[in-house]
């Protein structure tokens, strides 16, 4: 059944059930996305203060055949929050008045947020009870609990903590028909039958609106060190991190890689960030570690270099000798993408590889690209796990408008050699719509139609953020 738009007759009705202001005209910046490449189309917004809210704007919407846009902090790349043009016009439904932290359960290590809560209020509620929220990324100051977890988000301390999907213990959750599920449990153990919560972890709000989570917490690590440190190659890196595992186990909290590229980025349009090298390295590593107390975090980092460097791994390092430096070090690191976006990439890919592929990947990726024509390249990303933020650039002196015509196959030809070398073309960012062309392409079809499936399911007449991960009928 085709979707209907959401007309005045509808409002008016939706409205009498819900409370004053729960309704009201949409804003410009819901309309956007951070790339600034999609506007949406939408007229109305929705925000609810309650489950039982969100499930009574569901279940209207299901009678009438609305589609429903979940809306987050809107921080997503993949375009997932945007219902665009050509979409029958949706209602978007943004639980940022739901925010509060129901629970801190610091002896069980649990902490129980609603979905409009944002990522970094959440950390500052579990630091409160001398906790961990691990999970940590870029947009932590705007991105909200129901967002990570419909995108299934990583970020930068993956290698030792998991994904958003290994941190949730437990969901409460309106699925389309407007019921709600109470699975909002602080169990570690419960096998009783299909985990709902690991299905709609990662839907994208295409199964059902998250309202709250469960979270696993971690203990503080006594001890932290940082460090930086140059190496001579992508594959020398692996090696050291290979090293580095041997020494210190599960203590190494993240393990990042940088392109001189991304340095000369930042010297040209962030120059506030203090770069630690006069000359900057071609390839260098950023290593996080988090050390049981009685254990010297600024030792064991020492120890690596020292060995490192007799191995030829490393030629250069240096490490933190104060929070304050810590921070500094991953200033370089986390305000390369405000570099990338000011430049203006021309392409811009989330991907993943088998670790041990990883060096192979980028020197063929370079090959692939300068087939195609002159760029800049900046490379970049979480060697730890795997994951690589790979992106095209104009060179000095034009823009990426120059280069549209290109996009296409720029992507492609990156997609398809990571595709070739196993790995995924959506690592950490979701497929939202941006990507849902590439799932069908390189996306297993055992597992499309299983997907499929279970869309017909749970949302059989496609109101769920329609068009996001599948294709729409």
């Amino acid at each position: 059944m085709p979707l209907a738009p959401v007309d005045d007759a509808f409002v008016a009705t939706l409205a009498a059930q819900l409370p004053d202001g729960t309704l009201r005209p949409t804003e410009p910046r819901y309309l956007e996305e951070p790339r600034g490449r999609w506007t949406g189309t939408a007229r109305h917004l929705a925000l609810p203060r309650t489950a039982q809210e969100v499930a009574t704007i569901v279940r209207a919407c299901a009678a009438a055949g609305v589609g429903i846009v979940p809306y987050g902090g809107g921080t997503g790349l993949v375009g997932g929050q945007i219902a665009p043009a050509e979409m029958v016009e949706p209602l978007i439904l943004s639980l940022e008045r739901m925010n509060a932290i129901r629970g801190v359960y610091a002896e069980e290590s649990v902490l129980i947020a609603e979905a409009g809560a944002i990522l970094a209020d959440v950390q500052a509620a579990a630091a409160n009870v001398d906790r961990l929220f691990p999970l940590s990324l870029a947009a932590e100051g705007s991105a909200r609990i129901g967002g990570v977890l419909g995108t299934n988000a990583g970020g930068v301390n993956v290698l030792r903590y998991g994904n958003a999907r290994d941190l949730v213990l437990g969901l409460e959750a309106v699925l389309p028909d407007g019921q709600i599920w109470n699975g909002l449990k602080r169990l570690r153990k419960d096998n009783t039958g299909y985990d709902l919560r690991h299905l709609l972890v990662g839907a994208e709000g295409t199964l059902g609106v998250i309202t709250a989570a469960a979270l696993k917490l971690s203990p503080v690590p006594a001890g932290h060190g940082t460090a930086l440190m140059v190496v001579e190659s992508p594959a020398a890196a692996l090696t050291l991190l290979s090293m580095a595992r041997s020494q210190m186990g599960e203590a190494i909290s993240a393990f990042e890689i940088m392109n001189r590229m991304g340095l000369e980025f930042l010297a040209e349009k962030v120059p506030d960030v203090r770069q630690p090298f006069a000359d900057k390295p071609e390839w260098m590593v950023l290593i996080d570690v988090g050390l049981a107390r009685g254990l010297d975090p600024a030792e064991a980092l020492e120890t690596l270099f020292a060995e490192a460097l007799e191995a030829g791994l490393v030629s250069d390092g240096v490490i933190a000798q104060s929070e304050a430096q810590a921070q500094e070090f991953w200033s370089v690191r986390e305000r390369i993408p405000e570099a990338n976006r000011m430049i203006g990439a021309v392409s811009s890919h989330d991907i993943s590889v088998p670790l041990g592929a990883l060096p192979d990947f980028i020197a063929r990726g370079y090959e692939v690209i300068g087939a195609l024509g002159a760029f800049r390249i900046n490379c970049f990303g979480h060697l730890g796990d795997g994951n690589l933020h790979y992106n095209i650039f104009p060179v000095a002196g034009r823009s990426r408008a120059d280069h549209d015509p290109q996009r296409d196959a720029i992507k492609r030809a990156l997609h398809d050699l990571c595709h070739e070398m196993g790995g995924s073309v959506s690592a950490e960012h979701g497929i939202g719509r941006l990507k849902v062309g590439d799932l069908e392409r390189y996306g297993d079809p055992v597992k499309l139609g299983a997907m499929r499936a279970i869309k017909a399911a749970l949302d059989p007449a496609g109101i769920m953020n329609p068009g996001a991960v599948l294709r729409l009928a």
